[in-house]
């Protein structure tokens, strides 16, 4: 059974950093595409960063320049370095694993940025 779990979450003040962990278990790591998402009060979830099996990276336009995704296969954990952050990076961050018949989520991790 595929199980992910986030941590690295927290309140921060703005402008600073956050290293953001999934865990994943119960499937071969390093074969699949992997995610983190967001989602805010009131907003439908969106993708922050994708990494593919072969790590190649995209971005949502509002987090281009300040967050970086990573993956390593060797401890089966997927990051999210997130610097520079702003308010509206409040969210819970959720990562996901894409396999072919379906896409697994962790439970997520809140991050807020405050002053």
């Amino acid at each position: 059974q595929v199980q992910l779990v986030e941590s690295g979450g927290g309140l921060v003040q703005p402008g600073g950093s956050l290293r953001l962990s999934c865990a994943a278990s119960g499937s071969i790591f390093r074969f699949y595409a992997m995610g983190w998402y967001r989602q805010a009060p009131g907003k439908q979830r969106e993708r922050v960063a994708r990494i593919t099996s072969s790590s190649s990276t995209n971005y949502a336009d509002s987090v281009k320049g300040r967050f970086t995704i990573s993956r390593d296969n060797a401890k089966n954990t997927l990051y999210l370095q997130m610097n520079n952050l702003k308010p509206e990076d409040t969210a819970v961050y959720y990562c996901n694993q894409e396999q072919t018949s379906r896409t697994y989520w962790g439970q997520g991790t809140q991050v807020t940025v405050s002053s």
